[in-house]
């Protein structure tokens, strides 16, 4: 901070105090996100590969819903269930080998009804063999960010080698979102009656829906190996939060703690409003310039997603050069504000010029270089080492 004056009052954030109630999750493996900002609100062995029983569709559903973007796949078009589909155990839409699905259902059939078999009349209508698709899952996932995925099949199925982290799996959440929203209600459908002679299986088993608490997705998983877990996501307002627990003892604690977890990233965080472009929040000194000083503004609005109780400062920091040399321009970037939420990621402001700074003339530059070297004379004498 040497060199520089803070604009007192110009930034609500400089004494702003921030603080959240941690959340205590009982999972093995945990990771929340703001979906609007981007910003982890919790991390519990987030980047770690685990099993991840049927949430690992959602690569499936993401790669299905490219191939009806792209014309690959036809929503209306009928596809063949093939002896190895019909094999599958577990969560299954019933599907009998030889018949033929419209696409649009097996992707409900998945999403709603956890359906292995329809993962692997997809994987199948797309390459040829679940085997191949699962290695097509694998690139694509890099492809998008998805360092700690592997996959050996389409659906979740116990098998060697088939891994996502907390993270991957609330990315590809993310991207169900961003990237395919006329598809995205369906994760928030609650019932399909595929075959009404076998009703057994016919509801979404995601606890949150019709809580009111705004869950409207996306997908759980459940296997002796992985544990209980579920990807969710919810709106309230304006605000959209994505979670991802595995590793929980049952679906009823599954439910518990989906829903408290909710409840934690509504009420502990919130948006404020911490400045806006232009506003002058320092200045700073100004070498062979024209004027000694420089003012220091907001290059862009700030808005971050903040805790709600306030109990610790919210840490602040302005880094520059000092001096800062002119000539120096009007809109020029001149240093960063970095601010650093307790528990939170930090966030970087730049910092601009709020005019323009000309050089010194020669008359000036001569003065300005013998005050330096007066002050360097002038100057006690660093103690020696001894």
């Amino acid at each position: 901070m040497r060199g520089i004056k803070l604009a007192l009052g110009a930034l609500a954030l400089l004494v702003s105090s921030v603080s959240a109630q941690a959340f205590e999750t009982g999972a093995s493996a945990a990771y929340v996100m703001d979906f609007n900002t981007g910003t982890v609100l919790m991390s519990k062995n987030a980047d770690q590969p685990l099993p991840p029983a049927s949430m690992s569709k959602l690569m499936t559903l993401y790669m299905a819903f490219e191939a009806v973007d792209n014309n690959v796949l036809q929503l209306d078009q009928e596809l063949p269930v093939s002896a190895a589909a019909m094999a599958y155990g577990g969560s299954t839409m019933f599907l009998k080998a030889g018949e033929r699905v419209k696409v649009e259902d097996l992707i409900r059939g998945i999403i709603v009804l956890s359906g292995n078999d329809a993962c692997v009349v997809i994987a199948e209508a797309l390459s040829g063999t679940e085997s191949k698709f699962a290695q097509q899952m694998t690139m694509r996932a890099q492809q998008l960010g998805m360092t700690n995925s592997s996959f050996s099949n389409s659906n979740g199925w116990p098998q060697a080698g088939h891994r996502m982290s907390m993270r991957d799996l609330g990315l590809i959440a993310a991207k169900l979102i961003k990237d395919y929203p006329q598809y995205y209600p369906m994760f928030s459908q609650e019932e399909f009656l595929f075959d009404a002679t076998e009703s057994s299986n016919r509801f979404n088993r995601n606890p949150l829906l019709g809580l009111g608490i705004g869950a409207d997705g996306l997908k759980t998983g459940h296997t002796q190996e992985a544990g209980y877990g579920l990807v969710g996501s919810a709106l309230q307002g304006d605000r959209r939060i994505i979670f991802v627990l595995s590793g929980l003892p049952s679906a009823q604690e599954r439910a518990r703690e989906a829903e408290a977890v909710t409840n934690w990233a509504f009420r502990q965080f919130s948006q404020t409003e911490l400045g806006k472009a232009g506003t002058k929040i320092a200045e700073a000194d100004v070498s062979i310039g024209a004027e000694q000083m420089v003012g220091m503004e907001l290059a862009e609005d700030i808005s971050l997603l903040l805790p709600v109780t306030p109990i610790a400062p919210l840490k602040t920091e302005i880094v520059y050069s000092s001096p800062i040399k002119a000539p120096i321009a009007k809109g020029q970037q001149i240093g960063e504000l970095v601010i650093s939420p307790e528990g939170l990621p930090e966030h970087r402001v730049p910092l601009v010029a709020d005019r323009d700074i000309a050089p010194h003339g020669f008359v000036g530059r001569m003065m300005a270089a013998a005050q330096h070297l007066a002050q360097r004379i002038s100057a006690p004498p660093t103690p020696e080492a001894s």
